[in-house]
């Protein structure tokens, strides 16, 4: 019994990862129709930024604070120069987008080289259930996950700027003509999305370690996870990460992990080929 909440537990916590990192992906895709194949190495720089301000003697969670925040700075910089260029031609776009991904990868690889590093919890020990100990991080990256989402809704929802960006998604044209910015909320969303990764990489870095691979596996499981979920709205996404999440950590413990990772795929496949809207489509909330 206890094995089994353990084992339920951990699995929630790589579900919350996903759900972090797709809840980015899931917006820029929504937003503007493209598929950032640069979120995977926005996840490596959050986790990197985390690195770095511990090397350098500042606490972990200093660093973890400010990840996002230097991540989404960058991914609206990159919009403004390269992305917002392509918008007319989505193939180009995501080809630029993949680009960005290879070259950011190199510069961290370049940095860090092949090797493994570590970063300790910045909350460390365990919490007690009875006989039941469970990671205390762990607990907290499925608290800051709920507390992003529900934050991400309430914006998306209660908020004048989650009205624009409705509005943006719903009817481009009509926005523009209504005098909301449109070039500004697409750069704006691509910064946030891109500000999520990084928060998902600051907060996995502990778990997982650094190495310059690192947004590979997410980019993949995220990109999947959209598919599943449905383009087009904000609970999609997350339906979506919620199922490839937690069936990427739960047949790793019935099955060796390769073929877990296939089934994963194989299985969102067949999903995809029979209801290619996805779980949840459409547009809004």
């Amino acid at each position: 019994m206890a094995s089994s909440f353990v084992a339920g537990f951990e699995i929630l916590s790589f579900a919350a990862i996903i759900v972090l990192v797709v809840l980015g992906l899931g917006i820029i895709a929504s937003m503007m129709g493209i598929f950032n194949f640069a979120q995977g190495e926005f996840v490596l720089l959050g986790a990197y930024v985390t690195y770095l301000a511990y090397s350098r003697g500042i606490p972990v969670w200093i660093g973890m604070a400010a990840a996002p925040f230097l991540v989404g700075g960058l991914g609206f910089i990159l919009e403004a120069l390269i992305i917002r260029r392509f918008y007319a031609a989505p193939i180009v776009a995501m080809l630029g987008t993949y680009a960005l991904s290879l070259i950011i990868r190199e510069i961290v690889r370049g940095l860090i080289g092949g090797l493994y590093l570590s970063v300790p919890e910045p909350i460390g020990g365990s919490i007690d259930f009875g006989s039941v100990h469970i990671s205390a991080w762990r607990f907290v990256i499925i608290v800051v996950t709920v507390a992003v989402m529900i934050g991400c809704y309430l914006l998306l929802s209660r908020t004048s700027f989650g009205l624009r960006v409705r509005a943006t998604l719903e009817n481009p044209a009509l926005a523009r003509a209504s005098g909301i910015s449109t070039a500004k909320i697409y750069g704006a969303t691509f910064a946030f999305g891109a500000a999520l990764a990084g928060l998902a990489g600051a907060l996995v870095v502990p778990v997982f370690s650094l190495f310059a691979d690192l947004g590979i596996r997410f980019l993949i499981q995220g990109f999947v996870a959209v598919m599943v979920g449905g383009v087009g709205s904000f609970m999609g996404p997350v339906a979506g990460a919620a199922v490839i999440g937690t069936m990427s950590a739960a047949l790793p413990w019935v099955m060796a992990p390769v073929i877990a990772d296939v089934l994963v795929f194989v299985l969102a496949i067949v999903f995809i080929k029979f209801r290619p809207q996805g779980l949840l489509s459409g547009k809004g909330i």
